[in-house]
C-alpha cells in the first residue's frame, strides 16, 4: 500500500500524506464531493477533479497489484516461480506488463509448440535455442528424438518442432514483446481502404487513408472502428516488417554458431506466425482504449459546463417542441417549472395553420405572462423559429432561444416522465422538459441518461461501464456545486446528491409529501433509511430555506455550525447579518484576523475561508456568475449567411478537431481547430467549453451540404 501512495503522491505531485488520507477517506465511504468540500485539510485542497483521477487511478493500481498476485500464485502452483520472476512481476507497472511475464506459463490452447512438447521434442529445442559453439550438427542432435509412437517419425519433424517449440518461446518472451511494443507504437501505421470504392458513406475521407500510429487521433481510431463495423472500411496496421522481425533476431541469434540459421529461422516464424497478428490485435486493442479513454473524457468536459449553464430565472417559459407530421407541441410552465396550459399547433400545414399557431401562442402569453420562449432544435426547428420571431413582434420584451432537445424523447417516453406527468403524452412531456431546459438546465437534464444528452463524439461506441461511471461523476459535482432545494427538488434531481440514492431520494419526497416542507437539515435523519452516515454526505449540499437556522440554507456543513458562529463573532457580525445579506466584504474582513482563526474557531483555515465566502453570498447559484445565455428576438436564415460576416454565438459542442457554434441559424457553424485562436492548441477545450459565448467570422457557406465553416481569429 506504501508503494501505491508513493506512486499517487509522484504522479499527481500532492504529499503522501494527503494521498494517504484521501484513500482512507474513501475507503471509509466518503463521496468524492463531500471530501472536496469539507476535508480540504486532509488533503490540501484538491479539486474533484484531481480527486477523481486520484480515486481511478487507485482503483487501477489496486487492480494490477491484485493481478500480479494472481499471476504469482498460477505460476507458483506450477512450480515455476522463481525469486528473479517474481521481483520482475512486482516491478511491472502495467497490466500489459504482467500478462507479458505471464504468457509463457498462461494455460494456452493446443498449439503446433504443444504438439511438438508432447512429441517429446522441448529437450531438443533447449539444446538448439542455447546455441553453444561447440554444438554438434542439428541431425545428429535431432536422431535420439526420432521413432517410437507418439513421437517424430523423422529428422525432418523433430527439428520442425524444436522450431515450433522456439518459435513459442520467442513470442512469449515479455522482454522482446515491450521492446516492440514501443517500437512499432513509434514506426508503425494505421493503413485503411475502402471494402467499394463505388458506394459513397460517410467514411469517404478514409477510403485510401494512411497515418503513422504516433500521430493517429482519437476521432480518427473511433471513426475508422465504426467503418470497418458498419462493412465499409478494410484497416490494418502496418508494424514495418522489415525493421521489427530483424530486431526479434538481433534479440535471440547468438552469431558465429552451427545453429545460427536454424534459430533466425525459427525467430521469423515466430515473428511471422505469432508476433506480429498478436501485436497488431493487441495495438488496436490499446489504441482503441486510448480513443475511447479520450472521448469519455471529452464527453465529461462538455458535459460539465452544458450541466452549469445559467438559467434563466424568474419568469413564465414557453417551451416549444416542433414538428411536422405530428404538429408543434406547446407547453406553458410557471417560473417553478409547474405546468400551467399545453396545446398543439400546426405551423407547418399551410399559411392559414400558421395564422391560426400564431393566434394561439399569442393568447397564451397574453393568459400566462410568457417572457420567454424556448424552441426545441430538432426536426421543422427552422420554420417554428420562423413563426416564433414573427409572434413576438406583436409582443415586446419576449424572447426566444433555440435548445438542444437532445434526449428529451427518451426522457418523455422514460417511466419517471409518466410518473411526474401521467396526465400528458409523450410529446407534451418533451415540450415540458425543453422549457425546464431553459429555465433550470441542470435540475432537468439530470433525469435524462448522459449518453443521450447529444455533447461530445461517438458516445454510443463507447464500454457501457466506464461512459457511466464518467458521466456519473460529472452529473454528481456539477449538482452538488451547485446545491440541492430539499423542499423543490425531484427525485432524480435528489440522487446525485452526494450520500443519497435512488430509495433515500425516494423517500425524501415521500417524507416532505406526508409531512410538509422540511424546516431544518436535522430533519432529514428521520427520514427512512436515512442514516448518520448518509446525513453526513448530504447535509452541506441540501438547502433548507424556511429553516429558522439561516446557515441551513447555505453550502456550511452543520458540522461547523459552532465554527461558523465563532468566525462570525470574530469579525464583528452576526446570524442576522447573514439573513439581511449585509456580509458581501466578510472574505476581506476575515483575512484580517485569519492568524488567531484556527485557535478561535476550532477549524482549519480552508474550511473557514470557504464558510466566510459562504456567508457573504448566502445561498448563491454559481451558475449565476457565467455569461448568461443569448436570447433572440430574430432570425437568421443559412442564406443570409456572407463570408466575412461577424457574428455572436453559443458554443454547443467541443470535439477532437474543432467547436460547433449555434449562431441563430438551424445548422450549427464548425470552427476547425487551426480557426480556434492564434496559437497552437493540442484541443478546443484549452480556449472555450460548452456555453460560451463567443464572436466569430463566417469563412464559407456550403448550402448544399448544410456545412458552416467559422473562425475565430482576428474577428473584431
Amino acid at each position: 500500500m506504501e508503494q501505491i501512495t508513493a506512486l499517487l503522491a509522484r504522479e499527481l505531485g500532492q504529499k503522501q500524506e494527503y494521498i494517504e488520507n484521501v484513500i482512507r477517506l474513501l475507503d471509509e465511504g466518503n463521496t468524492i464531493p463531500f471530501i472536496a468540500r469539507y476535508r480540504k485539510e486532509q488533503h490540501g485542497a484538491m479539486d474533484d477533479t484531481t480527486l477523481r483521477t486520484l480515486e481511478e487511478r487507485l482503483r487501477y493500481l489496486r487492480n494490477l497489484d491484485q493481478r500480479r498476485q494472481e499471476v504469482k500464485t498460477s505460476i507458483d502452483n506450477q512450480g515455476k516461480l522463481t525469486e528473479e520472476l517474481a521481483k520482475a512481476i512486482d516491478q511491472a507497472e502495467t497490466l500489459a506488463e504482467v500478462e507479458d511475464l505471464y504468457r509463457p506459463y498462461k494455460p494456452k490452447r493446443r498449439t503446433r509448440a504443444t504438439v511438438a512438447r508432447e512429441k517429446g521434442l522441448e529437450p531438443l529445442a533447449e539444446r538448439i535455442f542455447a546455441q553453444e559453439r561447440s554444438m554438434p550438427p542439428l541431425d545428429e542432435l535431432a536422431a535420439p528424438y526420432v521413432g517410437g509412437e507418439g513421437k517424430a517419425q523423422t529428422v525432418e519433424e523433430a527439428l520442425q518442432g524444436a522450431s515450433d517449440i522456439i518459435a513459442e518461446e520467442i513470442a512469449d518472451d515479455a522482454a522482446i514483446r515491450k521492446t516492440l511494443r514501443t517500437a512499432m507504437e513509434r514506426k508503425g501505421s494505421c493503413q485503411c481502404q475502402a471494402q467499394d470504392g463505388e458506394k459513397d458513406s460517410v467514411y469517404r475521407g478514409y477510403y485510401d487513408f494512411s497515418q503513422p500510429l504516433s500521430k493517429l487521433q482519437s476521432h480518427q481510431i473511433l471513426a475508422l472502428n465504426r467503418g470497418e463495423r458498419e462493412g465499409f472500411l478494410k484497416v490494418h496496421l502496418e508494424l514495418c516488417r522489415e525493421e521489427m522481425a530483424p530486431l526479434v533476431c538481433r534479440q535471440v541469434v547468438k552469431p558465429g554458431n552451427p545453429a545460427m540459421a536454424f534459430v533466425r529461422a525459427a525467430a521469423e516464424d515466430s515473428y511471422d506466425r505469432l508476433i506480429e497478428p498478436s501485436m497488431e490485435r493487441e495495438l488496436r486493442s490499446a489504441l482503441t482504449q486510448r480513443a475511447e479513454e479520450s472521448a469519455i473524457h471529452n464527453f465529461a468536459l462538455n458535459l460539465r459546463p452544458l450541466l452549469m449553464q445559467p438559467p434563466v430565472k424568474g419568469s413564465v417559459t414557453m417551451g416549444l417542441d416542433p414538428g411536422y407530421q405530428h404538429g408543434c407541441k406547446v407547453a406553458v410552465v410557471d417560473a417553478t417549472g409547474k405546468v400551467l396550459d399545453t396545446a398543439v399547433v400546426y405551423p407547418t400545414f399551410g399559411a392559414r395553420k400558421k395564422e391560426e399557431a400564431i393566434a394561439a401562442l399569442g393568447r397564451m402569453i397574453r393568459r400566462h405572462g410568457v417572457k420567454t420562449i424556448a424552441i426545441g432544435n430538432g426536426t421543422a426547428s427552422r420554420e417554428t423559429e420562423a413563426m416564433t420571431v414573427e409572434l413576438i413582434r406583436s409582443f415586446p420584451g419576449v424572447a426566444y432561444m433555440i435548445v438542444s432537445e437532445a434526449g428529451a424523447s427518451v426522457y418523455s417516453a422514460s417511466p419517471l416522465a409518466a410518473e411526474e406527468f401521467p396526465q400528458y403524452d409523450v410529446n407534451l412531456r418533451s415540450a415540458v422538459s425543453i422549457a425546464r431546459r431553459l429555465q433550470d438546465p441542470l435540475a432537468e437534464l439530470v433525469k435524462i441518461d448522459p449518453k443521450a444528452i447529444g455533447v461530445g463524439q461517438y458516445q454510443h461506441d463507447m464500454p457501457e461501464k466506464e461512459l457511466s461511471q464518467a458521466l456519473g461523476a460529472v452529473v454528481e459535482d456539477c449538482v452538488n456545486a451547485v446545491g440541492v432545494d430539499v423542499n423543490t427538488a425531484s427525485m432524480s434531481l435528489l440522487r446525485q446528491v452526494a450520500g443519497l440514492n435512488a430509495a433515500t431520494a425516494k423517500n425524501i419526497v415521500a417524507y416532505r409529501e406526508e409531512n410538509g416542507p422540511f424546516t431544518a437539515r436535522k430533519q432529514l435523519l428521520k427520514v427512512p433509511k436515512l442514516g448518520k452516515k448518509a446525513y453526513e454526505q448530504c447535509a452541506g449540499f441540501l438547502r433548507v430555506p424556511e429553516s429558522h437556522q439561516v446557515l441551513d440554507n447555505t453550502g456550511v456543513h452543520p458540522e461547523s455550525y459552532e465554527a461558523a458562529e465563532k468566525l462570525l463573532t470574530l469579525c464583528g457580525c452576526s446570524l442576522e447579518d447573514v439573513k439581511s445579506g449585509a456580509l458581501t466584504l466578510l472574505p476581506q474582513k476575515f483575512r484580517l484576523v485569519e492568524n488567531k482563526a484556527e485557535d478561535f474557531c476550532g477549524a482549519g483555515l480552508p474550511t473557514l475561508r470557504d464558510i466566510a465566502k459562504e456567508l457573504s453570498k448566502p445561498g448563491r447559484d454559481p451558475r449565476e456568475e457565467l455569461p448568461p445565455p443569448i436570447l433572440r428576438t430574430d432570425v437568421l436564415d443559412m442564406k443570409d449567411l456572407k463570408k466575412g460576416m461577424v457574428l455572436q454565438g453559443t458554443v454547443r459542442n467541443v470535439i477532437d478537431f474543432g467547436v460547433f457554434v449555434d449562431i441563430g441559424v438551424h445548422q450549427d457553424g464548425l470552427v476547425h481547430i487551426s480557426q480556434v485562436c492564434d496559437r497552437f492548441i493540442k484541443h478546443p477545450s484549452e480556449v472555450v467549453s460548452v456555453g460560451d459565448v463567443v464572436t466569430v467570422s463566417v469563412l464559407d457557406v456550403d448550402e448544399k451540404r448544410g456545412r458552416i465553416s467559422l473562425t475565430m481569429k482576428n474577428v473584431k
